[in-house]
């Protein structure tokens, strides 16, 4: 994630002062840098090019009055509606229901919950908004081990917390979760949640909704997230949402920084061997690893000599050959502006939010890194594409955001939503 949860381990390496970008806010106008960009950017799976609609899956005890059955679109590229999911027999807790109080404190209310790709930080929150149990676990990836294999991990995690808070249980689970691109497969994961027992009702969404929450005072506003990936989400108070499938190019995404070691790895090879024009990138990408030329940077990649996750190094060195003035790593810059703020508008534009003030919060690694090439290109863009959007690069942990969407499901009061936006940016 961002400077403290996203991205991976290159992209978060290189930061640069910032240009005359977007601002970095903190609190209620700050954001957090995350997740679902923090995940292997080319997971496969069949899905809509675009949703539209409230997009969280719920396992609950029965259907909740506010919910709504999901309404198809006007076709196979677009959903209009809700895609919720519901699994079990009563409705959401409603504020004033506190199952598990610990002693004379205030009843365990929400599990919050915010799994990424490289780690998960969990918080129990008090039905006041006091945190009072919190854990940071490993990496959330199940479609690289399965979604039991994903969740015994996630418990691991959850126990210590709830150990910390003296609960052994919840009122509501808000889950934020790396890897819960689609409908079905934040389904699977709410039903996968609610079989542990955690919680009387569950709500999972993909975790960039949690970069988004942590940056604004209520739900309204888009995020767009950028460590390992790139992923886009909006959303607005009356529940409607926007978002994108972000599983990689079977889905139309590019950006990130697997894509972009891969837009510097192709350029620097065609390069060397003639192909295409030359570029400083030949010389900077295998010097990185030691190496003296692309041909033994391809070999040592090829025969796994250097790992898959070692790739991710070389968005810093592509940023650094930017910054020296390289033209063909300036236009590598240029192209993932252009995608943040297409994104960004595509989501402003589904929810009618274009043509008024809206935040446009830039979290995950790579924006959270403030490349002043990057910040200053997605200003003029946004300045031109959608003016009265307001950008902000998110600094909050990805957690806060969704322990507020935790206290949003429940309906708790304001209190206790400055409580726990007050623990986390330490007023």
């Amino acid at each position: 994630m961002t400077s403290s949860e996203s991205g991976t381990t290159g992209a978060t390496a290189a930061t640069a002062a910032a240009g005359s970008g977007p601002a970095a806010v903190t609190g209620t106008s700050a954001a957090s840098a995350s997740a679902g960009a923090d995940r292997h950017p080319n997971v496969a799976g069949p899905g809509p090019a675009a949703v539209t609609g409230t997009s969280t899956a719920s396992a609950s005890a029965g259907p909740a009055a506010d919910r709504h059955p999901s309404t198809a679109g006007s076709g196979p590229t677009a959903v209009t509606g809700t895609s919720t999911a519901t699994t079990t027999a009563s409705a959401r807790p409603a504020a004033d229901h506190h199952p598990n109080a610990a002693g004379p404190s205030p009843a365990a209310l929400v599990l919050a919950i915010d799994a990424g790709n490289s780690k998960t930080d969990v918080a129990v929150l008090a039905a006041d908004g006091r945190v009072t149990g919190t854990a940071r676990g490993g990496g959330f990836r199940p479609p690289a081990v399965g979604i039991g294999v994903a969740v015994d991990s996630l418990a691991e995690t959850v126990g210590r917390a709830f150990a910390e808070a003296g609960v052994t249980s919840v009122a509501h689970v808000a889950a934020c979760l790396a890897n819960a691109d689609l409908p079905v497969e934040e389904e699977r994961l709410a039903a996968a949640l609610h079989a542990r027992a955690w919680g009387a009702s569950v709500e999972v969404r993909n975790d960039t909704f949690a970069i988004l929450r942590a940056g604004i005072a209520e739900p309204r506003g888009v995020a767009v997230v950028c460590g390992a990936g790139i992923n886009c989400v909006g959303m607005r108070p009356d529940g409607r949402t926007a978002r994108f499938p972000a599983i990689g190019r079977i889905s139309g995404d590019w950006g990130g920084g697997w894509a972009l070691a891969e837009e510097a790895l192709w350029h620097a090879a065609r390069a060397e061997d003639g192909r295409g024009g030359p570029t400083a990138l030949a010389r900077t990408l295998p010097a990185h690893f030691g190496l003296t030329s692309m041909y033994a940077l391809i070999e040592a990649l090829h025969l796994e000599t250097l790992g898959d996750a070692r790739r991710y190094e070389l968005t810093p060195v592509l940023f650094a050959t930017a910054a020296d003035g390289d033209p063909v790593a300036r236009s590598i810059v240029d192209r993932l502006a252009d995608e943040v703020v297409a994104m960004a508008t595509v989501a402003l534009t589904r929810l009618s939010l274009l043509e008024e003030p809206t935040p446009v919060l830039l979290g995950g690694s790579i924006l959270a890194a403030r490349h002043p090439q990057l910040d200053t290109r997605i200003s003029e863009l946004l300045a031109a594409r959608a003016p009265k959007a307001v950008p902000q690069v998110v600094t909050a942990r990805p957690v806060l955001g969704a322990a507020l969407l935790g206290l949003d499901d429940v309906r708790a009061p304001g209190e206790a939503h400055a409580r726990v936006r007050a623990f986390y940016e330490g007023a």
